[in-house]
């Protein structure tokens, strides 16, 4: 089956109240198609979506890697993977290491550098999947060997590491994250996470 034929797999999120398409349909694989590399210049616009994020006092505290399916630094992140996230992950088109720029340059600690990062993935991936690609976020993966693998000073932090490409099929994966790949989204409820509302 090529990519073509998957626009049947939807999971598109039940809302309380409408919000824009892209986030309705956005939702994180883990089969993709092993066949799709990614063109030079095809996530242009989704690194310029998360440079745009908003960012406390403009530190933009955010820098990335990227590494293409085939590469030496492919390689050093999918080593770098917990199993679980190792039995899925290596056929997406590239990884992408999200760093914290933890300090200031004059060495002052940035508390909010993960909390900014967080914000540059969101608009990533946002981007990501109204350009038809698709993005999954992973904390299962030893940053210790990722900061040695890329030889990262101690001022960068890898926070995430997320995987980016063209949708696969469900039959590619093994149980039971076949049955999580089908499974319908679920979020707590608004009223499960409003804790005030005054």
């Amino acid at each position: 089956m090529n990519s073509g034929e998957l626009s049947v797999i939807v999971k598109h999120a039940t809302t309380s109240a409408p919000i824009l398409d892209t986030l309705i349909e956005r939702w994180s694989p883990r089969a993709y198609d092993a066949d799709h590399a990614l063109t030079e210049g095809e996530l242009r616009g989704v690194f310029e979506a998360a440079r745009w994020s908003p960012s406390g006092s403009n530190t933009q505290p955010w820098r990335f890697i990227i590494a293409r399916r085939g590469s030496d630094s492919f390689a050093k992140v999918e080593a770098a993977l917990m199993p679980g996230n190792a039995a899925w992950a290596n056929t997406a088109a590239a990884f992408i290491v999200n760093l914290a720029v933890n300090q200031t340059e004059d060495g002052q600690p940035m508390r909010w550098a993960e909390y900014d990062l967080g914000q540059a993935v969101a608009h990533l991936s946002v981007q990501a999947h109204s350009e038809g690609l698709y993005v999954h976020q992973m904390g299962g993966f030893d940053p210790q060997a990722l900061s040695e693998a890329f030889d990262l000073d101690a001022t960068l932090t890898p926070v995430t590491v997320a995987t980016i490409g063209k949708l696969g099929t469900p039959d590619q994966l093994p149980e039971p994250l076949r049955e999580r790949e089908l499974a319908p989204r679920t979020r707590l409820s608004l009223e499960e996470i409003i804790v005030v509302n005054d």
